[in-house]
């Protein structure tokens, strides 16, 4: 663990101040079974919850290697004063009333009192630790003891309190909010828990986070380790970043910058509770994934239906069955049974376990990761024993086979937490709900992160400028861009087309949006007698593309939390209307630049679409790599946009540009 935040999350002993919300943390720890010592703090009762005691820090036997804050948010700066002044390994602070409520200077005293004593919080719960049974935790919570399992951390109390209430099998070794993280933040709790050999696995309900570059780094240490991450990012939408940001007074990225974040780290993300859970279930038996071809077996045809469609909605392969699995299977399904994925093996062989397990181990045998879709009976009210053949089919299969297999319910209900358990002590991931399941497996087999890939840092600003399209072609072809050959003037009487090849375009500057504003002509042969433009502040003449195959939009941005941005996609002027559009972060390479025009809708158009002419696409990611290397150089330069870039045969011409800069 990290030496900072050892004692705190693995404690000997623990000190608790406060009332009601104190006594509930040593209620927590006597009933897990912690065999540390625990030392509540109160001035006037002598005992809490059967244990003695002391009326202030000085009387306490030692520095405690923990503690839990239950008192009020003024009373709370005295005792992380004194904790920290006797050597405490460590708080949690459960008040509230700090920078989630804007009174920043009381977080920042806060932050002052601790100096180097690690504090989670304030607003914060603190920590479960299943492990060794020190439940740091003022409320309900339902986990249990394990030996090993994954660590979940989160910034919303009420979330982490909800997951530990989870019955689908999962094993939580730790778990631990983060609160206002005034101090001690996402990366530095993730990494002091991943530390832990006991830990199989991480999982991140993610408001904001934090530092990007150091949580890079611990994602890309856990995949070293054979640790997987999986995050659930709040504050994606518009709505959501505003909860976010009241919250727990965290920053929220925009959720397509976010997620462009987490797959360049190499972490996978899910989009809500239930795919966290599953995820994770899939990390703490599997690890991360490296399977690329799927088989889905079930006994009906309805179960193969349901898994067909979410397949179609994702990214998993489920391809044809190869032939020598084909021939296994029909000689132990018989003539009746159609062969294919998903297969449909009806009930011929139910309740038979050695030819089920034939089944089942031959079509797992025929690809590198299976599917079993399968229900339990309510035992509450149903005869389950009949089930047992394919359970038990299941487990032989993955014991002779050895690839990742999975027992799939269409409902949640469906597997309980006792055969959840039994399940995963035999090596096979339980996984409730197929949507759930399809979406939990494909975050689990997340691309690892380039090897020490971390994003650029935040550039900090106050005041910006706009810079006119005239100025801003100068910087792009400063930097090496394609721009039409142009002349500007405060009048149209002052542009001189002499040198310039008919037909041109003819552009009114001073406006954010030239063509919704009607400051562009196109086609123009001649100046003479060409009426003004309204509300121009000048004039731009160029020669005008007219050979280009696709309109592409490239953009540049800082992030406040990321770095800087690439937005590469179709473009023109129904760019907001098309939105095919993809987001990187910043700094990416040629290679990936062209693997993520590959992922657009309409990349055939770009790829010599129904015979059509192939674009310049080497010409593309040039453009987006000098766009990159402009906002690398130069510190200045918060926004380029060109769009339209238009892309001929060979080559490609920045049509349309717009920059901001920060101020002098």
């Amino acid at each position: 663990m990290s030496g900072d935040l050892k004692r705190l999350l693995h404690p000997t002993s623990i000190a608790v101040f406060g009332g009601a919300w104190a006594e509930n943390v040593v209620r927590q720890c006597i009933a897990s079974g912690y065999k540390g010592e625990i030392w509540p703090v109160h001035p006037t009762r002598p005992e809490i919850a059967g244990k003695r005691c002391f009326p202030a820090i000085a009387d306490l036997p030692r520095a405690p290697d923990a503690a839990f804050i239950g008192v009020n948010r003024h009373a709370t700066l005295e005792v992380v004063s004194e904790l920290q002044g006797i050597g405490c390994g460590g708080a949690i602070c459960f008040a509230s009333g700090f920078s989630e409520v804007e009174d920043h200077d009381l977080q920042a005293e806060f932050v002052a009192r601790a100096v180097e004593m690690p504090v989670l919080g304030p607003n914060c719960y603190g920590v479960i630790n299943c492990l060794d049974g020190a439940m740091i935790w003022p409320d309900e919570q339902g986990c249990r003891p394990v030996e090993r399992g994954v660590a979940i951390l989160t910034q919303s109390s009420n979330i982490g309190m909800t997951l530990t209430m989870q019955q689908r099998g999962l094993p939580v070794a730790y778990l631990a909010c983060l609160g206002n993280a005034a101090q001690t933040g996402l990366s530095e709790l993730s990494e002091a828990m991943l530390a832990d050999d006991r830990v199989t696995a991480l999982g991140v309900y993610m408001e904001g986070v934090g530092d990007a570059r150091a949580f890079a780094k611990v994602v890309g240490a856990a995949r070293a380790a054979g640790k997987g991450v999986v995050v659930l990012k709040a504050g994606r939408s518009e709505m959501g970043q505003q909860v976010a940001m009241t919250h727990t007074a965290s920053l929220a990225g925009a959720g397509v910058v976010s997620s462009a974040y987490l797959s360049q780290i190499g972490a996978g993300e899910v989009v809500s509770l239930p795919q966290l859970i599953e995820a994770l279930k899939v990390l703490h038996v599997e690890g991360p994934l490296t399977a690329d071809t799927f088989v889905s077996v079930s006994c009906s045809g309805g179960e193969a239906g349901l898994v067909a469609d979410a397949a179609e909605r994702g990214s998993l392969r489920f391809p044809e069955v190869p032939e020598a699995t084909g021939a296994r299977l029909s000689e132990l399904l018989g003539p009746l049974v159609t062969i294919s994925n998903p297969l449909d093996y009806h009930t011929f062989i139910w309740g038979n376990t050695a030819l089920m397990a034939d089944v089942f181990t031959a079509a797992a045998e025929g690809f590198e990761a299976s599917l079993f879709v399968i229900d339990q009976p309510n035992a509450a009210r149903c005869e389950v024993a009949s089930f047992e053949p394919a359970f038990d089919a299941m487990i032989e299969a993955h014991a002779r086979v050895g690839r990742p297999l999975f027992a799939v319910s269409t409902l949640p209900e469906t597997i309980d937490e006792a055969l959840s358990d039994r399940l995963m002590v035999a090596g096979v991931t339980p996984l409730l709900g197929i949507e759930d399941a399809l979406s939990a497996i494909e975050a689990t087999g997340a691309p690892q992160g380039e090897d020490g890939w971390l994003p650029w840092r935040p550039v900090t600003y106050e005041e910006a400028e706009v810079l006119d399209e005239v100025s801003s072609k100068a910087l792009l072809a400063a930097a090496g861009l394609s721009v039409p050959k142009g002349v500007s003037g405060t009048k149209i009487a002052e542009l001189d087309p002499s040198g310039f090849e008919a037909p041109f375009v003819l552009k009114g500057l001073g406006f954010a949006h030239k063509s919704d504003a009607g400051a562009v002509r196109l086609g123009v042969q001649t100046l003479e007698n060409a009426p003004d433009i309204e509300g121009a502040s000048g004039y731009l003449l160029e020669e005008m593309v007219s050979d280009g195959l696709a309109e592409i939009l490239i953009g540049g941005a800082r992030d406040e939390v990321y770095g800087a941005t690439l937005t590469l996609g179709f473009g023109g002027i129904q760019a907001e209307l098309l939105k095919d559009t993809v987001t990187l972060v910043a700094p990416v390479t040629g290679s990936e630049i062209e693997t993520a025009l590959r992922g657009l809708k309409l990349w055939p158009l770009l790829d010599g679409y129904r015979g059509k002419q192939m674009a310049d696409v080497a010409a593309i990611v040039e453009a987006a790599l000098r766009v990159q290397t402009m906002l690398d150089v130069d510190r200045r330069l918060i926004d380029i946009e060109i769009n339209p870039l238009i892309v001929r045969r060979t080559g490609a011409v920045a049509v349309d540009a717009l920059i901001r800069r920060i101020l002098k």
